[in-house]
Formats: structure tokens, C-alpha cells, sequence
């Protein structure tokens, strides 16, 4: 979507219960996807020690619900009851709690819904989704197909949920590096450009010594950049297929006799 386009009632059918303590009542009833983004990214400001019981910020948490291309449409409200059960499926969002997490379900694409949440409390308390979280929300999943008498989803042979798995983790590793390689957001990048801001602060003071802690500081910020690049090359080769290797017998199938 364009940064400047309003999220109307119609692409935002549901968000966290006290958003209205934000919004006057003279306010403009329609945000733009940069003020909705802002709003989802306000507890990193106010909480900027905030951090996961793994000591990182990774604080946004991202489902999306897709129909089957053979499923009926649902309407704005029906839409709304599936944000708000999976919100709940997923603890981002407790009945009563009045300081929990920040977030919102938009219907951007037909048939699609993205919830988007981050789980920093609004007293700065970290919110650690449930261990069987994915279970939670596979299971409210099947609940809400019932209820909404959609297409359920297909079970699989027994021997394909280990195929499964094993892509699974393949892909999951990969998202990991991807990440770690990302150029805008990632934790490299962040160190890199901080290297390189530094390297060029030093450069503008006097001495040898700058100019030699200047150049050390380019030297690691281009070691940190081909790191990165290796680690993007393998997440892609990660979640490549592998070419299956063609027998030596069937290479040579044609000979000549002496």
C-alpha cells in the first residue's frame, strides 16, 4: 500500500480495545499506513529498554489468515471476530487487561487478513507469548473454520508431515539468516552502519591515530558487509531444491564396441 493512503474502516476491521484513549474526538477518523505503522512502533520509543527473555527487540509479531480459494467471502464483522480470536488464541490480547499489547487486523488483499502486534506492554513489560502458542492458534484455526462453515484444511498422507517438518526447519533456519542479512533492519547492518558513522566521525579529527582507527573501522564495516552477504547465500541455498544426482549408469548408457 501507498505510505499515504488512509487505512478506512473497511481495511482496518479490527485493533487492540484501547486504541480510543488515543484518538479525540475531534480527531481524524482515518490514519495513513505511515501513522498506523508509527502507532504500532510507539513502545520501542517509550520502553527502549524493553527486551524479550532473550535479550532482543524483536518485539512484532505478524499472523495472516488466507481463505481457500474456494471458501465464501466473509464480511467486515465476521473478518473482525477472527482477529479478535486469534488475538486472544495468541495472548496478545486479554479480556479485561487494560495495558497490554498494541495492535491491529488488516484486510489489505481480498481473501486476506494480517494481524500485527508488538509485545511490549504499555507499562513496558515484555509480553512472552504462550510455549504452545502455535498449537493454540492451529487449534482456534479449526474452531473458526467450523464456525464460520469454511473449506477446513486438508490432512496429509503419514509419510508427509516429516517432509514437512524437515522444510520446515530448512525454512525456519533460513528465515534466521535472512534476517541476520537484512540490510535495513538487521542486527549486522545496524553494527555496520554504526561502524562506518564512527569511521567517518574520526576521519574529520586530526592525527594519525584517527586515521588509522578510521580505516580499521572501514576494514570491519566491509568484513560485516561480506559476512552478511554469505549469510544470504545461504538462506537461499537453504530453501533451494537440491538436484537430484543422475547415476553414472544412466550418464553412460550408450557405448561402442571395439
Amino acid at each position: 500500500m501507498s505510505p499515504n493512503e488512509g487505512l478506512t474502516e473497511h481495511t482496518n476491521v479490527a485493533h487492540w480495545p484501547a486504541l480510543d484513549y488515543f484518538t479525540l474526538d475531534d480527531e481524524q477518523k482515518t490514519w495513513t499506513s505511515v501513522q498506523w505503522a508509527e502507532h504500532l512502533e510507539d513502545p520501542y520509543l517509550e520502553h527502549p529498554f524493553a527486551t524479550s527473555p532473550d535479550d532482543d527487540r524483536r518485539a512484532i509479531l505478524h499472523l495472516d489468515v488466507r481463505l481457500h480459494p474456494d471458501d465464501r467471502g466473509l464480511t467486515r464483522p465476521e473478518w473482525a471476530e477472527v482477529a479478535h480470536r486469534l488475538a486472544r488464541a495468541a495472548g496478545i490480547e486479554i479480556p479485561g487487561k487494560e495495558s497490554g499489547c498494541r495492535w491491529i487486523a488488516v484486510q489489505a488483499q481480498p481473501s486476506r487478513l494480517d494481524l500485527i502486534a508488538n509485545l511490549i506492554h504499555l507499562d513496558g513489560a515484555w509480553h512472552t507469548p504462550p510455549a504452545d502458542k502455535l498449537r493454540r492458534l492451529a487449534h482456534e484455526a479449526r474452531r473458526i473454520e467450523q464456525d464460520l462453515d469454511l473449506i477446513p484444511v486438508r490432512s496429509d498422507s503419514p509419510a508427509r508431515p516429516a517432509v514437512r517438518a524437515a522444510l520446515t526447519a530448512s525454512a525456519q533456519l533460513a528465515t534466521i539468516l535472512t534476517h541476520l542479512a537484512d540490510e535495513r533492519a538487521g542486527p549486522l547492518a545496524a553494527v555496520r552502519g554504526l561502524a562506518e558513522h564512527t569511521s567517518h566521525r574520526i576521519a574529520r579529527q586530526p592525527g594519525a591515530v584517527s586515521t588509522d582507527a578510521a580505516h580499521r573501522l572501514e576494514l570491519i564495516a566491509l568484513r560485516l558487509h561480506a559476512i552478511q552477504q554469505d549469510l544470504d547465500t545461504t538462506a537461499t541455498r537453504l530453501v533451494q531444491p537440491r538436484a537430484v544426482p543422475v547415476p553414472a549408469a544412466a550418464r553412460h548408457s550408450a557405448h561402442r564396441s571395439p
